[in-house]
């Protein structure tokens, strides 16, 4: 048996009983002169002399030790030595962490904050993460790792979401009974496919059938327009769906988009990604909302929250941006409203998010120039 010393969001015990396979005996432990770090939003343990980090200390089969050890590799965190002190006194464990710690570290990771806003989705990822390990390499699911979190995220918006039902029928997920579920693609998106039947209309059950979708997570789309001048702000990249069905231009006219990381809500990511994809600073109340959607619900589960921004695009600027880390190569366009309806008519602009919120803007453009 090997002691290890857990911190961080592994002292949740689903998420550690996800990630261990069982549900596995844990004392608290502490490792004093140690204080656990925000680096991107997971807790890394350094050195600060006045503190103690807080964590539990568990004794692991070589089974449990492998399903750890492959979990910490995601986050490319390996095994070292620590002492630790416990109830019983001082104890020498195995803990993870990053080969270095760069030096300067500010921000204190917090566990309730963590609890409060991504345990949820972190525990229905690490379960689907474990299932796919029998099928794929640590690579591929390294890649896949981000996108599970950010599609449970989604799982859990959709649950959580208003379902009216004054025209359709007032059902629910009950009405649907998979047979059997596969996973045949996973890398940055997946593929999930279901031997399912569904509720027809006459109550009867559906014959069995094959449904194969492509797993996405929920994103926006935003479209920054000036009410005084009449103009809107859109954006230009290459696609590779228009490369995949032939066209011979595969940079496509779109509105700003991106996909709601986990933890953020869709406003805070509409605005986040103003910044990346336009250089556009923009405040909440900007904001004004178009509808929400799925673009294709047959084989896709995107889901997409749409949105108008009220701004002073005066001196916006028509330059390149886009993350490097992403290789988004993305040219914004300023350009008046008309031009864009015009773009629509003559077929330039195919971006269907952006063709719905332009009509939508059609109709709500007085109201918007005079509020």
């Amino acid at each position: 048996m090997t002691d290890v010393f857990l911190f961080g969001t592994l002292r949740h015990d689903g998420l550690r009983a996800a990630v261990l396979g069982a549900q596995v005996p844990a004392r608290p432990a502490i490792a004093p002169e140690f204080m656990q770090f925000n680096v991107s939003g997971y807790p890394v343990l350094a050195r600060a002399a006045t503190e103690q980090a807080d964590g539990v200390l568990v004794s692991l089969d070589a089974n449990a030790l492998a399903r750890l050890d492959f979990y910490e590799a995601l986050f490319d965190y390996h095994r070292g030595g620590i002492t630790v002190q416990s109830d019983g006194g001082p104890v020498q464990a195995q803990v993870y962490g990053p080969e270095t710690v760069a030096p300067g570290l500010a921000q204190h990771w917090s566990f309730s904050d963590w609890c409060a806003g991504h345990a949820d989705a972190a525990l229905i990822a690490t379960r689907e993460l474990f299932a796919l390990g029998a099928i794929y390499a640590p690579e591929v699911l390294k890649t896949r790792y981000p996108m599970l979190l950010a599609h449970a995220s989604s799982q859990i918006r959709a649950g959580q979401a208003a379902q009216p039902a004054t025209l359709r029928g007032d059902w629910n997920r009950g009405d649907v009974v998979s047979r059997q579920r596969m996973q045949p693609y996973a890398y940055f998106f997946g593929v999930q496919v279901d031997d399912l039947s569904f509720r027809c209309f006459d109550g009867r059950d559906s014959k069995v059938v094959r449904r194969a979708a492509f797993v996405m997570s929920d994103a926006v789309t935003l479209l920054p327009y000036d009410p005084k001048l009449d103009l809107v702000l859109v954006i230009e990249q290459f696609r590779y769906g228009p490369y995949v069905r032939g066209d011979v231009n595969c940079w496509s006219l779109e509105p700003i988009a991106g996909r709601i990381d986990p933890g953020e809500t869709p406003e805070e990511c509409a605005l986040r990604e103003t910044q990346e994809e336009a250089q556009l600073h923009l405040m909440r109340d900007a904001l004004v909302p178009v509808g929400a959607s799925y673009p294709s619900p047959g084989a896709i589960s995107e889901y997409l929250y749409s949105y108008v921004a009220l701004c002073d695009l005066s001196r916006a600027n028509e330059g390149v941006s886009g993350l490097e880390t992403e290789a988004e190569n993305i040219r914004s366009h300023v350009i008046p409203f008309d031009r864009l309806m015009a773009l629509i008519g003559t077929g330039e602009v195919h971006n269907g998010p952006l063709i719905q919120t332009a009509y939508w803007l059609a109709l709500n453009r007085a109201r918007l120039q005079g509020g």
